[in-house]
């Protein structure tokens, strides 16, 4: 593991100009940790991005066969991280151990997956129309379309995954890949992770020759707003709260030249129990589901926050198995003492609703979250009541017992949008409820049957997004290769002589793409 000097990182340099100094902590005592971090200041913040729009030209414009080697470099240079970086992670988040081997592993995994979306070259998007000179009435000119990378990214990075979600994370992968340079705001939750992970970024940026300021890092709680406000920035990739995705949301429309922010923020992920399945195997079901509502403490963007079934006896017994599994689950200890004070707050906030009523959970108390089971009436869904719809960041769920068929479709139409929507079900529940379905799909971006929604593979279908205020903007997805997409932009070239096409559109398909030519694809 290398020195942490807590500097900021500027076009391949450190800089530490400003006089605010800021501690890490340790996420289970609370004590500080012996380093010390530099605030970015204004100035900083302005050369982080002006270092990142200098390196734009001659980054995007490189060969995807050298940009994927630099991705590769990155996981190589990831991979090799050693015990004492691991344990430096679980101190400044208390994330356990194997958390943290299998997220390093998974953060290694997302580089290379671009590099292999690099080198396949599908995301260049090729499509070519001939010209057509005796064309009646109008003869049609040529014209020739691929895509680009949009320019400098902010990414900033998130509390809960302090690898796969921050420094090197997807965000950062994506925007890389598709030939954007980065300036990485790191997470005040675990800056010195941040360092260790900025440190092999910028070895593996040596090690393949990028143009410096590829990668930038800035420290501060208070830089947020100056970097996304400056011009040089394109798009913003976000990962936290609804209130925190929302205002980088409104500074990016207000600016001169608005951006798009990819921001994922708030998902209570609804599971529905279905009755044919909750009768043949209720018991394992209340288990299984309990185990994904305590993972990690709660504290997935993926937790199953709300539970929905019909009324019957199955139901009854479920919800009583439950509420005694999850009694018995221990206490664990969270991220940081402000994810904790927000964890108590939101547990609070259902407690004193008359509408809700406590099953299970001892009382919070200490520096440890205890899990919590609540009922709701469905009222509470029919009228639009906030409560449900806000994402309690922790070891909690809330059931919520519908009267019928009709009032389930009511409930799920109230529903904001969400991250995923989970079916618990078996042959004959999904042909009773066959309309479930497409009001699902209305509402998320991947739909569960049978599963757990607290696992996310890195993979090329994978969508995590969904439709406000589960992201920003529905569109997109911040895990798998179609990650690619947010940060590209087509251009068009009308009758450009082949010598000064790029190389995915010239004539002899020199890189050997799939492409659309004349309406059918070729190769």
């Amino acid at each position: 593991m290398t020195e942490i000097i807590g500097h900021n990182y500027i076009g391949g340099a450190r800089s530490a100009a400003g006089s605010v100094t800021l501690h890490s902590h340790d996420a289970s005592s609370g004590d500080a940790l012996p380093f010390t971090f530099t605030q970015a200041t204004a100035e900083e913040v302005d050369a982080a991005a002006r270092a990142a729009a200098a390196a734009y030209p001659a980054f995007r414009n490189l060969p995807a066969q050298r940009r994927a080697a630099f991705l590769d470099a990155i996981a190589e240079q990831l991979d090799a991280l050693d015990d004492d970086f691991v344990s430096l992670v679980t101190r400044e988040t208390a994330l356990p151990t194997a958390r943290i081997k299998g997220e390093r592993g998974r953060t290694s995994g997302q580089m290379r997956l671009f590099a292999q979306v690099l080198r396949r070259g599908d995301f260049y998007g090729a499509r070519i129309d001939h010209a057509l000179p005796e064309r009646q009435p109008l003869p049609r000119v040529d014209l020739r379309q691929y895509r680009i990378g949009v320019g400098p990214v902010a990414v900033f990075g998130a509390s809960n995954f302090p690898l796969a979600f921050s420094t090197a994370g997807g965000d950062t992968a994506a925007a890389l890949a598709a030939g954007c340079p980065v300036v990485f705001k790191a997470h005040s939750g675990h800056m010195a992770t941040a360092e260790q992970v900025a440190d092999a970024i910028i070895r593996a940026a040596e090690q393949t020759g990028m143009p410096k300021g590829v990668f930038n890092m800035i420290y501060g709680a208070g830089v947020g707003e100056t970097l996304v406000k400056h011009p040089a920035i394109q798009a913003v990739g976000f990962t936290g709260s609804l209130k925190g995705g929302r205002a980088l949301c409104d500074m990016a429309a207000a600016r001169p030249q608005p951006i798009p922010v990819f921001a994922e923020m708030s998902s209570i992920n609804p599971v529905l129990m279905l009755p044919a399945a909750l009768q043949a195997r209720g018991e394992s079901i209340a288990a299984q589901l309990a185990a994904s509502v305590v993972m990690g403490c709660g504290q997935f963007c993926t937790n199953p926050g709300l539970v929905i079934g019909i009324r019957s006896p199955a139901f009854e017994a479920f919800t009583q198995r439950l509420a005694a599994v999850l009694a018995e689950e221990p206490a664990q200890t969270m991220l940081n003492a402000g994810t904790l004070r927000s964890y108590a707050k939101g547990v609070q906030a259902l407690q004193a609703h008359a509408g809700v009523t406590h099953l299970a959970g001892r009382a919070q108390q200490g520096n440890q979250a205890q899990p919590q089971l609540f009922k709701a009436d469905v009222s509470l869904l029919l009228v639009g009541d906030p409560l449900l719809q806000e994402e309690v960041f922790g070891p909690t769920t809330v059931l919520v017992e519908v009267a019928d068929e009709a009032e389930l479709q009511r409930a799920l139409q109230g529903l904001h949008g969400q991250l995923t929507a989970t079916l618990i079900a078996d042959a004959e529940d999904l042909a009773r409820h066959a309309q479930v379905l497409p009001l699902l799909e209305q509402k998320v971006g991947r739909v569960l049957f049978n599963g757990y929604p607290t696992g996310v593979e890195v993979c090329d279908a994978m969508v995590h997004g969904g439709p406000y205020p589960a992201t920003s903007d529905a569109r997109g997805t911040s895990v798998g290769s179609l990650a690619i997409d947010r940060f590209l932009r087509p251009v068009c070239y009308q009758n450009c002589p082949d010598e000064l096409l790029p190389a995915a559109l010239q004539e002899g398909n020199p890189l050997g793409l799939v492409r659309l030519v004349d309406g059918a694809i070729q190769n």
